[in-house]
């Protein structure tokens, strides 16, 4: 259970914790901005394929030792399956969104993910309804639902075509990437974050290089040719930054700080993309469109204070499924117990 910040916690802890969430939180805000650049490049299933497969290969070791080693369930790999499903779908989801529309708006529209979440619980976890019929979570669950409406239809844009599909799959990701940290829940609770991860991971990159084999443009190889040298490491780094590192960090600010505050700071990521997709991209969002994202992440963040603040209210059963925390992060989503 990850140590939460009180006045007995080390001033080293606390750094740690503030410079890995730092780096979490910047470098998940990279990676729309990468998938972005890289959408005039290449394929989406190349993309996937590349990056996955460089993430797959990273985690590989620790998903052998944990299993070797008996620190892994052996129901491991056959429990991961279905949320490994979930993740492999979202991601097909979440990248094809980038060759349609810019990063901000893409990545303001995954808010929908905590709505599906929400849901999801509702009907999964009986434990958990007291804290999702609570006002503030209702309330924080309206707020979300109308920011993310408001992101997609209040821009210069018309709400058709090519926008309105990749708005469609950026929610469609965020639906799956729910369904993925329910899956997680669900088949994978007690199961370590790390070893679990690392088990998905191989999962997710053995089914985006099977895709990038059969559609993707020479079969993969457009990352060979048609990228620069530096474009192609660039690419790995990508995977590194936001698959291999970007969870570690996360681990250890969650170790550190505790799920409350570094699920806080990472809901920062969609303004840090906006303005980055702005200076790279020139992707202009409206005033309207600002207010809007506002809204949505106030409203997630009610969410999350709500459930907090309702489960220190009371003990919960060791057996108990604790409503997952979910974060927007690359690719996956984090569920970590608190």
């Amino acid at each position: 259970m990850p140590t939460q910040l009180h006045p007995t916690t080390p001033k080293s802890g606390f750094t740690a914790g503030f410079v890995t969430i730092t780096l979490t939180l910047l470098g998940w805000s990279c990676v729309p901005l990468f998938l972005r650049y890289f959408a005039d490049e290449i394929d989406a299933w190349t993309s996937n394929g590349w990056r996955y497969g460089a993430a797959a290969l990273i985690w590989l070791p620790v998903a052998i030792l944990a299993t070797r080693s008996g620190r892994a369930p052996r129901s491991i790999w056959k429990s991961a399956l279905i949320p490994s499903a979930f993740n492999a779908t979202a991601q097909v989801c979440f990248t094809w969104a980038h060759y349609l529309i810019d990063p901000g708006l893409l990545t303001f529209g995954l808010r929908v993910q905590i709505i599906c979440v929400a849901i999801g619980a509702y009907l999964l976890f009986p434990g958990e309804r007291r804290v999702i019929k609570s006002f503030a979570y209702l309330a924080g669950f309206a707020l979300v639902i109308a920011g993310v409406l408001g992101t997609a239809l209040l821009g210069d844009t018309k709400f058709t075509g090519d926008h309105a599909l990749g708005f469609a799959l950026a929610s469609a990701a965020g639906a799956l990437f729910a369904g993925y940290a329910l899956g997680v829940k669900r088949c994978l609770t007690g199961t370590n974050p790390v070893i679990a991860f690392s088990v998905i991971s191989q999962y997710t990159g053995v089914s985006m290089i099977a895709l990038m084999l059969a559609l993707g443009a020479s079969a993969g190889a457009d990352a060979i040719t048609a990228l620069t040298v530096a474009q192609f490491w660039l690419l790995i780094l990508s995977a590194i930054i936001g698959i291999a590192l970007g969870h570690v960090f996360y681990y250890i600010a969650i170790e550190n700080l505790g799920v409350a505050i570094s699920s806080g700071v990472i809901q920062l990521q969609p303004f840090i993309v906006a303005v980055g997709s702005y200076y790279f991209f020139d992707e202009v969002l409206t005033t309207p469109q600002w207010i809007s994202g506002a809204v949505a992440v106030a409203g997630a963040l009610l969410m999350l204070t709500a459930q907090r603040r309702l489960n220190q209210q009371r003990p919960i059963p060791e057996a108990s499924a604790e409503l997952p925390v979910i974060i927007p992060i690359e690719p996956q989503l984090a569920t970590i117990q608190d």
